[in-house]
């Protein structure tokens, strides 16, 4: 029988799995290697000249079909749950694009040869026949080169650090809300059903970030019984032929009967003694609060040149305005860069200068900067869909399978990239799980891994 549980890291799948045990009147310790929970989905403070700026890491929205799920978040977060909007655009070399695509945005705005070869292409796509072979030729046998060269080229270059034909098909399949050229060209059309079909227009959004929502799964879980140790870095296991007997951490050895564990895969395949090739793409969120009131109507900006080093531009308010002082806003640059990079080990000061730079380029004047700036950082952020990371991730998952209690759950610890619902929807599998004494590990590791674009339309 399972007495004492051991939770790793306090992101949603983390906290949730705790959540439901502790809920049960099970004994559960869950351990954090940062000072607050929420993992990629906390919320950062920053105290500025005027008054209290909150930044996400990266742009989080609140969106689930899991009507039970949502109820939850709405009675943690109460009142302080708002109802968001979503504005988004593609910036790309001097121009604005409407995101979704618009006819009358499109004629407007692109030059004259992106669209002679935009219907060049789409008289000569129903001749071709869809190739999954990477990224690139699942784009191009769909879209044609010249969208592929135009839109996709560059900006998934930045994104990943690798050449788009390095990456995996199934990056475009679960990411790219429409079905190939043809569709682009109905959706254009302006009639009532031009929208894409998975994308979200409203979401739910605390009113103080969305670390909110984790901050008070963690607080109910305390008051449930629950104990978080925070600052606390697993530093390897004990494991014997089908058991983790122990975890070492912070100089400590600690023993439970069941370990769920959020650690990246091929992280947890190395504390096991074993070796993994599977690897992550990390960011770098550049933080300014600005001394102006609003920057833009747009959520997020895609950036798509690739001397632009960010791949997204953010302004927090737009999710909610009680992210910036009263009469001030805030800018987030995503930037993707690996741990010891250039870009990840540079100062924040001279990033300021680059990030100055490349704001004047894209019209948002940088004399707007208050000069106060800082960084948070994951170095996991996203699962490097390599072409061949499905072979990798299963000898990951081999390798782990005869450890019979321990889960896996969440996006690093199933190497899935997934939204924050479907984490917190694989932390309560892992719940109960244990709860019922059964092996749901390999359904948590396929939990919502169909080859569709993964952003639904959420319930709220």
């Amino acid at each position: 029988m399972v007495e004492t549980i051991a939770v790793l890291g306090a992101g949603p799948a983390g906290l949730m799995a705790a959540y439901e045990l502790a809920k049960a009147g099970k004994t559960v310790t869950l351990y954090e290697k940062r000072k607050v929970e929420g993992g990629l989905c906390g919320t950062t403070v920053f105290e500025g000249k005027h008054g209290t700026y909150r930044f996400d890491f990266g742009g989080h929205r609140f969106i689930t079909h899991d009507p039970d799920l949502l109820q939850l978040v709405e009675d943690l977060v109460g009142d302080d749950l708002l109802t968001a909007y979503r504005k988004s655009v593609i910036r790309f070399r001097g121009r604005t694009y409407a995101y979704p695509l618009a006819l009358g945005n499109l004629l407007k705005t692109a030059p004259t040869a992106l669209l002679a070869g935009a219907g060049l292409d789409l008289a000569t796509l129903p001749f071709q026949k869809p190739d999954n072979t990477s990224f690139a030729t699942w784009i191009e046998s769909r879209f044609g080169k010249t969208l592929y060269r135009n839109f996709f080229e560059g900006y998934t270059a930045k994104l990943w650090g690798i050449d788009p034909k390095n990456l995996s098909a199934d990056w475009a399949s679960q990411r790219i809300s429409l079905l190939d050229l043809k569709d682009v060209a109905r959706r254009l059309l302006p009639t009532r059903d031009a929208t894409p079909r998975t994308y979200a227009h409203s979401y739910r959004y605390p009113k103080y970030g969305f670390g909110v929502i984790f901050e008070k799964i963690a607080r109910e879980f305390e008051r449930l019984g629950g104990t978080i140790r925070y600052e606390t870095q697993i530093d390897g296991m004990e494991c014997n032929q089908n058991q983790i007997t122990a975890l070492f951490a912070n100089g400590e050895k600690i023993v439970a009967d069941q370990y769920i564990s959020t650690i990246s895969l091929p992280d947890m395949v190395r504390l096991c003694g074993g070796t993994s090739a599977l690897k992550f793409r990390g960011v770098r969120f550049f933080c300014m609060p600005m001394e102006t009131e609003n920057i833009s109507d747009n959520t997020w900006q895609y950036l798509s040149d690739p001397h632009i080093m960010a791949t997204r531009l953010q302004e927090p308010k737009r999710r909610s305005p009680y992210m910036s002082p009263t009469g001030h806003s805030s800018l987030m640059l995503e930037i993707p860069c690996d741990p010891d990079s250039d870009l990840w080990n540079m100062s924040d000061a001279d990033l300021f200068k680059r990030a100055c730079i490349d704001l004047d380029r894209l019209g948002v004047p940088s004399k707007l900067a208050t000069g106060e700036y800082f960084s948070t950082f994951g170095a996991q952020a996203y699962p490097l869909m390599s072409v061949g990371y499905e072979i990798e991730r299963e000898k990951a998952i081999a390798y782990l399978a005869p450890f019979n209690n321990l889960i896996q759950c969440g996006r690093q610890a199933t190497f899935r990239y997934i939204f924050t619902d479907t984490a917190m929807e694989m932390g309560q599998m892992a719940a109960r799980s244990v709860l019922n004494g059964q092996d749901c590990r390999r359904a948590i590791f396929d939990h919502r891994n169909e080859r569709t674009v993964i952003e639904t339309q959420s319930v709220a």
